[in-house]
């Protein structure tokens, strides 16, 4: 049933004998002789403040003491990660003073050994928000950027890092009801023209699959606001614009006057169907900018919404529906190690916030060892999934289930495509190239180092493994995070080649011959591209991948095929995610309002300006390094990778917005 319904005039007719009618019950007599005969008030004694859908924090916030500079550098006697040749080098963190290998350092600047610290850094030194300064010290740093540390400096961060969990912990027991200080999707959108990404993009959110045709021109009855009545009163209001879930509405009666104009979620308590206030007994009136512009409202109303939409009278119970979600507290699950990628725990599910699940792993005393994903991601399964498929698993010390915790059932989790591996099939050793979990900025050089059961990979990025495999990553053969060898060359994204590989630019022919390996057949990756709907400068909410419990303000800056590149606004390029178009971690404008989630807000243009400008210049001159190669063309490409094999490929253009069945290359038949 789709969501907007006509409103044909004879329909409309009864209802405005039922809106106009007066609730002389509950008024007193002076009230009373100010309304005509419809019941509408015809008396205005003062103008109210000008309304805002934009709300700000009454919080104060909290300054984080900074890490203490006296810290001292030790020397990293370790593990040492090597290059192809044998070099390696070392680097101090500029944020909390940790030494480990260079190249293990997180970004290109390799100024930070991880996320949280480059973040940390920018945000403290010119006091942004609060929740991006909070990732400093309280954990530890996941295997790619391992720093091997020796008593005293562990001993020195130990009361530093437990002041930093007992804010962390403080700041996300009010996260979810703690508005965003000074941001406004409306004020954003409005003052820079942007767009947002439509709310049936996100199949996975509320109301992706059921918003219908909910589109400009939308009427519905909201409070108004212009009015000094002492009760809550109603007026009918049009959409204007639309951005995600939210809706610039305007009041009947101001036309081509937008001073009133203002945003509300559209599926927010106080947006109802019109009709809702003749059933609620509710009463309708004007505004009183307007109210002298029309000596019959009646007639007015039904000259303008005589044919116009409105939403179907069920409307929040779909919402209601909707927000419904099948995981609950207590729920036990196997996760992603996120300090060892390349095995699961078991976790509990701490708490559900529009369908994002924050999981605490079982052996976490204190409950600050957590992990956010949503319910529908690809790194959580079932109790017995590791087992079933081969995939490592850490056992937990807990011997048996805590009181109250109980397994979830295995249908809710998300389903994936069933492969045929009988015949031709992935093999340990083939190349291909990746998304980088751990820099998912970068689609890298890489190989599959060991085949699971039902489809499942594990694959490890070339020239920066562990000898002992802890890095490597799952993926399914149908993950839309895996493609095959080319795949960047044709569609004009830079291939990150392994590290410490000299011969530049880098060439697939040539390192297949050098590693006396083969490269995965086209045939067997995912080539499905949805109609999905995303165009090129979109906004968006989206969860940052490398801190996943937090959403942020984003942007679609590319799209090839079904992979986009999404920009957190007001942060370097070298921040930037490559995320599938049905990723369960992007959400439509207003995704955080509606669920309670905390909205990071783009970074202030303090924050950029402290960015260092060595770290542009070196991004420059790799840009320039790179845009001086010069590149295969796809039919070379084709000569030199398949070895004579009849393949063509569809040349990507940069920035395609491909919507609709696709794929990435076609074989000629002979």
């Amino acid at each position: 049933m789709e969501n907007t319904k006509d409103l044909a005039f004879d329909t409309f007719c009864k209802l405005l004998l039922h809106i106009f009618i007066s609730q002389t019950e509950h008024t007193s007599r002076a009230e009373r002789k100010r309304r005509d005969s419809f019941g509408m008030f015809d008396g205005y004694d003062s103008c109210s403040e000008d309304t805002s859908s934009s709300s700000s924090s009454e919080e104060s916030e909290e300054e984080v003491a900074p890490l203490p500079s006296s810290l001292p550098i030790i020397k990293n006697n370790g593990q040492v990660y090597t290059y192809p040749d044998g070099k390696s080098g070392m680097a101090t963190c500029e944020m909390c003073g940790m030494v480990g290998v260079r190249d293990a350092f997180y970004s290109k600047t390799k100024r930070f050994c991880s996320v949280s610290c480059s973040r940390s850094y920018s945000s403290n030194s010119k006091k942004a928000s609060i929740l991006a300064r909070l990732q400093v010290a309280g954990k530890p740093p996941t295997k790619k950027a391992k720093v091997l540390q020796k008593q005293p400096l562990v001993a020195k961060l130990a009361a530093y890092a437990q002041y930093q969990a007992t804010l962390q912990n403080q700041a996300k027991t009010k996260a979810a009801a703690v508005p965003v200080e000074g941001f406004s999707w409306g004020n954003y959108i409005n003052s820079n023209s942007f767009t947002a990404a439509p709310v049936t993009c996100f199949k996975h959110a509320p109301m992706g699959t059921r918003w219908g045709d909910i589109s400009e021109g939308v009427r519905v009855e909201v409070p108004n606001t212009d009015c000094s009545l002492p009760t809550k009163v109603f007026w009918i209001a049009g959409i204007v614009k639309l951005a995600g879930y939210n809706a610039l509405l305007r009041y009947e009666g101001f036309e081509n006057d937008s001073s009133l104009d203002f945003w509300c979620n559209v599926c927010g308590s106080d947006i109802h169907p019109v009709g809702w206030c003749a059933t609620s007994g509710k009463p309708l009136v004007p505004p009183r900018t307007i109210q002298h512009k029309y000596t019959n409202w009646k007639a007015f109303l039904v000259k303008r919404l005589t044919g116009a939409k409105t939403l179907p009278p069920d409307f929040s119970q779909k919402v209601s529906e909707s927000m419904q979600y099948p995981f609950k507290t207590s729920m036990r699950v196997e996760v992603v190690d996120k300090t060892h990628l390349c095995r699961t725990r078991v976790a509990v599910v701490e708490s559900v916030i529009g369908g994002r699940l924050r999981l605490v792993y079982e052996e976490s005393e204190d409950k600050t060892d957590d992990f956010w994903c949503h319910m529908y991601s690809p790194l959580i399964h079932h109790i017995g999934w590791s087992r079933s498929i081969g995939h490592r698993f850490k056992r937990s010390d807990i011997t048996k289930k805590q009181d109250g915790h109980f397994d979830a059932p295995p249908h809710l989790f998300m389903k994936v495509k069933e492969v045929d591996a009988a015949g031709e099939w992935f093999k340990e050793g083939m190349k291909l190239e990746a998304i980088d979990p751990l820099n998912l900025s970068a689609i890298c050089v890489a190989t599959i180092r060991k085949v699971l059961a039902d489809g499942y990979l594990m694959i490890g990025i070339d020239g920066s493994e562990a000898a002992d495999g802890s890095d490597w990553f799952c993926y399914h053969a149908t993950s839309p995070s895996i493609f095959p060898v080319g795949f960047c060359e044709i569609n004009m994204i830079e291939l990150t080649p392994p590290r410490g590989y000299a011969k530049l630019p880098f060439k697939w022919f040539d390192y297949l011959r050098e590693t006396d390996s083969i490269a995965a057949p086209v045939k067997l990756f995912n080539k499905e591209v949805p109609n999905h709907g995303f165009h090129v400068g979109m906004k968006l909410e989206a969860v940052d991948l490398m801190e996943p419990r937090l959403v942020c303000v984003a942007t679609v800056t590319r799209i090839i095929h079904r992979l986009l590149r999404i920009h957190f606004d007001g942060w370097e390029d070298e921040y930037d995610q490559w995320v599938d178009c049905e990723s369960p971690d992007l959400y439509p404008v207003g995704w955080c309002q509606l669920t309670g989630y905390q909205l990071q807000p783009p970074a202030p243009q303090s924050s950029r300006d402290s960015q260092s400008s060595s770290s542009k210049q070196k991004k420059k001159a790799k840009s320039q390094q790179y845009k001086g190669h010069k590149k295969m063309t796809p039919l070379q490409l084709k000569e030199e990778l398949l070895d004579g094999e009849e393949y063509s490929f569809l040349q990507g253009a940069s920035d395609q917005e491909s919507n609709g069945s696709a794929s990435y290359y076609i074989k000629q038949e002979p």
